[in-house]
């Protein structure tokens, strides 16, 4: 299979490519890609170090009120059209992928206007104004969440998950012991994201204190960044203090409370794992999609929420105590959300691929 693939921006747009990519290369292993992704973002760094063929485009978002900033972003997105088309004409590919990021508008529009067949990703349960564009030019699109099925022409859109959730069913559980926990305590696993998040950082460190003499233990994953002004702290010996941790679905899997942001892959991974989760969404992403993401399976009494500016030490505490504490609450919990898992979505969207390859070839 060749296919030309982009996103861009954020982990929550590339991280989903990547995983088609290798689901891909694991089912046909002489496929060949590139991938098409901006110039200054930071897919432009790891892309390449997974020997993956990159190609940088400039482009720039468009600013959701009248500027002058906008009359760039039409000029970039023209330039970054012109050249798409000849990317994706020298190289020819079997399907065009575009998984979120306004990277992706030049390079479906280019796809488009070749022939050439076409699928999205929307990742989130509120659409990118990116996506929302491409759906009219595409021939298949692909969406996480149920309740955003309404969004998309009916006769295009297919529930597929996001294909992050496939990864980490596959992954491997952690052994406690390397993080210094004990195999027969609960463990709450606390992470606000691969960076991590300052303002959360900040109250946390007065609400570790609070776990103290505690039955279960703590997992404080602080983002790398921020590592350094934590560690220094004489925190209670049943919490635990990381930067980072690389296969973070292998801790998931010995987890029994998480406390999260609501970004989708992370979603993804929480529903198709089933661990009961205390989201505190980021306020500060766009169109406040996390708040609706989580809002997602609050409805469906599959999570509890925290919004940000609410979150203080006793009543943060008093809600993990009283979910592992009620043991009826938590397996209810934990069978919702285990129900909203979709464990095969590389696989659904792999299938979707073959299929419009094959409705192709069957006009030659």
């Amino acid at each position: 299979m060749k296919v030309v693939i982009s996103a861009g921006g954020t982990g929550g747009h590339i991280y989903p490519a990547l995983a088609i990519i290798n689901k891909i290369k694991k089912e046909e292993p002489n496929s060949e890609f590139i991938y098409i992704g901006t110039h200054n973002r930071m897919e432009k760094d790891l892309v390449p170090s997974l020997g993956i063929h990159y190609e940088p485009i400039e482009v720039t978002g468009f600013i959701r009120k009248l500027t002058v900033n906008n009359f760039k972003t039409l000029y970039l997105f023209f330039k970054a059209r012109k050249r798409c088309l000849k990317i994706i004409d020298d190289f020819k590919p079997d399907v065009v992928i575009g998984a979120g990021g306004y990277v992706t508008a030049p390079v479906i529009w280019a796809a488009h206007k070749l022939g050439c067949k076409t699928f999205i990703h929307e990742q989130n349960s509120v659409v990118g104004l990116s996506n929302r564009y491409l759906a009219k030019y595409v021939d298949r699109v692909g969406v996480s969440f149920d309740s955003t099925l309404h969004e998309f022409p009916h006769d295009k859109v297919v529930l597929t998950g996001n294909p992050c959730s496939e990864k980490a069913i596959l992954t491997k559980r952690a052994n406690k012991e390397d993080y210094g926990l004990s195999p027969d305590k609960k463990l709450v696993l606390i992470v606000m994201g691969s960076l991590g998040s300052k303002t959360v950082n900040e109250k946390m460190v007065d609400f570790l204190y609070g776990f103290r003499n505690k039955n279960y233990e703590v997992l404080f994953v602080t983002g790398e960044h921020y590592y350094d002004s934590v560690k220094s702290n004489r925190f209670p010996s049943n919490v635990k203090v990381v930067p980072f941790i690389k296969e973070l679905p292998s801790v998931m899997k010995v987890t029994d409370l998480m406390v999260s942001r609501a970004g989708a892959s992370t979603m993804s991974e929480i529903t198709a794992l089933g661990i009961p989760t205390i989201f505190i969404p980021s306020p500060y992403v766009t169109n406040n999609h996390q708040y609706k993401n989580a809002l997602d399976l609050v409805k469906k009494d599959a999570a509890l929420m925290i919004e940000e500016k609410d979150l203080n030490k006793i009543s943060f505490i008093h809600m993990i105590d009283d979910i592992l504490a009620d043991e009826k609450r938590y397996n209810e919990i934990k069978k919702n959300v285990s129900s909203l898992g979709i464990k095969d979505s590389s696989t659904r969207i792999y299938d979707i691929l073959k299929e419009l390859i094959l409705d192709d070839k069957k006009f030659y």
